[in-house]
């Protein structure tokens, strides 16, 4: 399955690639600026953890006029708490390419993991960020997030709710 998406003013639509043989290669060649690192988990273990969660990980190639610059994996319905309480949905991981930042990619990733959590009926989506000067606090803040108070591994969990969010952001 490949989601078309607004271009990021490059000329070209971005689009998510479904994960196949045929593209391993290039998302395990996203490689984020090595001083981001200890923030975002490498493509590599995102995909062992799509192995282990089957039914609930997304991954996705992010690809622009060809070439990939960017990984995304959502989760989708995972069982939050691990009680059967309550079910939630958002963006897993986000690695955008050290060459490729800045120019609306990320932007474009979360508004399509968004744009498929909406298509599944859910009204919120969720994201953890590295806490720190040097995370993505400021992104996600950005983009509507909010601080919920909840953290996960250490990492602060924020939430947006997808009825204010235009389709395609």
């Amino acid at each position: 399955m490949t989601t078309p998406g607004p271009g990021p003013g490059t000329g070209s639509a971005p689009r998510l690639e479904e994960i196949t043989p045929a593209n391993l290669d290039a998302a395990l060649g996203v490689r984020v600026r090595p001083g981001q690192e200890h923030a975002v988990a490498p493509v590599v273990k995102s995909l062992a953890e799509a192995y282990a969660w089957p039914g609930v990980a997304w991954p996705r190639l992010i690809v622009d006029g060809g070439r990939p610059v960017g990984f995304l994996m959502a989760f989708l319905g995972i069982d939050w708490h691990q009680d059967g309480s309550e079910l939630r949905s958002g963006l897993w991981r986000l690695n955008i390419a050290a060459g490729e930042q800045g120019r609306g990619y990320g932007r474009f990733a979360v508004g399509a993991v968004a744009a498929e959590i909406r298509r599944r009926g859910e009204r919120e989506m969720y994201v953890s960020w590295h806490p720190g000067p040097d995370g993505p606090e400021r992104f996600y803040l950005g983009l509507g997030f909010r601080t919920n108070g909840e953290t996960s591994g250490g990492q602060t969990v924020g939430v947006l709710g997808l009825e204010a969010v235009p389709a395609g952001t």
